[in-house]
């Protein structure tokens, strides 16, 4: 079979989630099928070897650049979601154009809503002409993701600019996702939650799910751990992506004093490529490091005294506690940060959603050894049973209902 991935970033290297995702999926298909790939990048960009030996095919559109005048024209001389207008690029559509007129696709899998308006375009051809199979990859459902950030900014007083942002987007994205849905042949979800909340917003969607994943050979022991101070609480996430940031900034804010009246000796690292300038100031606090981009951050994982979650809006899975997983770190996380994983509070992790438990969970597991190891080994155990890309792939079987995957 032949498949188009569109992805709005390069999948390798498998730097962060949306990359994790799409190099799971596009590396195993690749073993038995034609796979190529069109994809935003970078100018600096290169297209990786372990890309080239994978894809029949790699081609790469240089990611367009929206001003904040461009995006407050968007907001108020509109109605489009804002996320329609991210990638919006007319040599991205002439390059897939060019592509569907010269090659024959069976498939063409689309990751992400803010691809979306290419979906759209190809689903425009149907009856002048013959297009493929349209896998809309869900990855999100943004309308959850935008209706957790309104309810968390709004009763914040400096949030109200930012809560207004998220009202006038809520009805707007919901429109584009579900106009998505309705434009895909197959639906692929991240978790039976994300699934159940398209379904909501499309009666009678039957979405596909096809959890994250991981390979764990990558998380083979042992990982050096980096040298960090001790007790290290380490949080990991994209640092301009709006979620992780309020995490990270309600966390240093009412939960980490918490912790550092009983260890003042904690040490807080935020590990994540472009951070804002709201997560750099965090590093004028001596307990704080704000570590940017790494090569890689699976040393910083591995050191991890406790791995932390501290999630109040999101949405999908989040690799992040894979990762942490299968380096057998312990894990505090909020309801939302698991959202999505058939866990335990206390078993794989521990659960914890206002700034009194968070402190508790932490100070627990700095204290007790016994008890991080524990969960460190469960966790391990839930990613070696449950998310193994090897396992997962074969579930895209509904999605591509003709084909052996």
């Amino acid at each position: 079979m032949k498949i188009l991935f569109l992805t709005p970033s390069p999948p390798y290297p498998p730097d962060q989630g949306t990359a994790i995702r799409n190099w799971g999926l596009v590396s195993i298909l690749a073993q038995q099928h034609h796979v190529s790939l069109l994809s935003f990048a970078r100018h600096s960009d290169q297209i990786a070897p372990e890309l080239q030996d994978c894809c029949a095919k790699v081609s790469f559109v240089d990611a367009p650049e929206r001003t904040h005048v461009q995006r407050l024209a968007t907001l108020v001389g509109s109605s489009r979601a804002d996320i329609a207008d991210r990638l919006a690029s007319t040599k991205f559509a002439a390059r897939l154009l060019n592509m569907l007129n010269n090659e024959s696709f069976d498939a063409i899998h689309i990751e992400g809503l803010e691809l979306s308006p290419y979906l759209h375009k190809i689903a425009a051809l149907r009856g002048t002409a013959s297009t493929p199979l349209l896998i809309y990859d869900a990855h999100n459902a943004e309308t959850v993701i935008q209706r957790r950030a309104l309810q968390t900014d709004r009763i914040q007083l400096h949030r109200w600019l930012a809560a207004f942002y998220s009202g006038l987007q809520l009805p707007r994205i919901a429109k584009l996702e579900r106009q998505t849905c309705e434009h895909a042949d197959s639906v692929l979800c991240v978790s039976n939650e994300d699934c159940s909340e398209l379904r909501k917003l499309l009666p009678g969607l039957k979405p596909v799910v096809v959890p994250n994943g991981i390979f764990l050979s990558e998380y083979t022991e042992p990982v050096t751990p980096a040298a960090l101070p001790e007790p290290a609480l380490v949080f990991s996430g994209k640092m301009n992506y709006r979620p992780n940031v309020d995490g990270v900034l309600w966390f240093t804010r009412k939960i980490l004093p918490r912790i550092l009246r009983n260890h003042s000796d904690a040490t807080f690292v935020v590990v994540g490529k472009t951070p804002v300038p709201s997560i750099k100031r965090l590093a004028d606090n001596p307990r704080i490091r704000v570590t940017n981009s790494v090569p890689d951050v699976r040393p910083l994982i591995a050191a991890a005294t406790v791995f932390l979650a501290p999630l109040r809006m999101g949405g999908g899975t989040r690799f992040k506690l894979l990762e942490a997983m299968a380096l057998r770190r312990p894990i505090v996380s909020t309801t939302i940060g698991a959202e999505g994983f058939p866990i335990t509070d206390g078993n794989e992790l521990l659960l914890a959603d206002s700034p009194d438990e968070q402190a508790t969970a932490i100070c627990s597991l700095i204290e007790d050894s016994k008890s991080r190891i524990r969960l460190g080994n469960a966790g391990r155990a839930f990613v070696e049973a449950n998310y193994q890309w090897q396992q997962i792939v074969p579930l895209l079987q509904k999605a591509y209902p003709w084909t052996k995957i």
